[in-house]
């Protein structure tokens, strides 16, 4: 698989079996994730994987706080406000999930309340003190990543929901105060049977987003 094939057949995984990941394939994703670029090499990354009993309780954590009404607490503040050019992308979501999973469509928002049934959640914290520029080099870890993951049968998606309540994240998983959670990367072996894995969204038009200049 060359990277152009890699980064094309990624698509967002939302239904995965109950299959947890080996230690030594982590090992690797993580390895290979950690050659990213990064302003001066400062490597702004700090990973903190939740599997097991430990995402059990995170899940109940976030069930607990939408029971009870809570405010959410992400470290980083969603948007306020959408472009009129992502409006109209965005837009463009509903029919695709009509075309691409049918009535698997009615799963998404269970799945995505509940970090997609995923064996592991792979969360990616970045120090307070960095400022935005290394939101960036968050970003290139990130597609590292999944595109490291996708080579050894991997799926993932990542999700705002994941962090929407980074104080039960922040103490299940020790994270330290000095730490945003930045985004949380549901991982595992993709479920081939659930239509809802078809979903492939589509892309600008490269005349909307590229200018070249002579």
């Amino acid at each position: 698989m060359t990277v152009t094939e890699a980064i094309i057949k990624r698509n967002s995984i939302r239904a995965y079996l109950p299959k947890p990941i080996p230690q030594e394939v982590f090992t690797e994703i993580f390895t290979a994730a950690s050659r990213s670029p990064s302003w001066a090499n400062t490597q702004p990354w700090e990973v903190f994987v939740a599997s097991g009993d430990a995402l059990t309780r995170i899940k109940a954590g976030f069930k607990e706080a939408t029971a009870n009404k809570q405010v959410a607490s992400p470290d980083l503040a969603r948007p306020g406000e959408w472009s009129d050019d992502a409006k109209r992308r965005t837009a463009t979501i509903g029919a695709a999930m009509q075309r691409d999973c049918g009535d698997a469509m009615s799963q998404f928002g269970e799945l995505n309340s509940n970090m997609y049934n995923a064996p592991s959640v792979v969360y990616i914290c970045v120090d307070k003190k960095h400022g935005h520029w290394s939101l960036y080099d968050i970003g290139a870890y990130s597609q590292s990543l999944i595109l490291a993951a996708l080579e050894k049968g991997l799926g993932t998606i990542q999700s705002a929901m994941s962090v929407l309540n980074c104080d039960v994240i922040r103490k299940e998983l020790q994270i330290p105060d000095n730490l945003n959670i930045a985004i949380g990367i549901a991982i595992g072996y993709p479920d081939p049977d659930n239509k809802i894995n078809n979903l492939h969204t589509e892309r600008d038009d490269l005349a909307n987003v590229v200018r070249f200049f002579n």
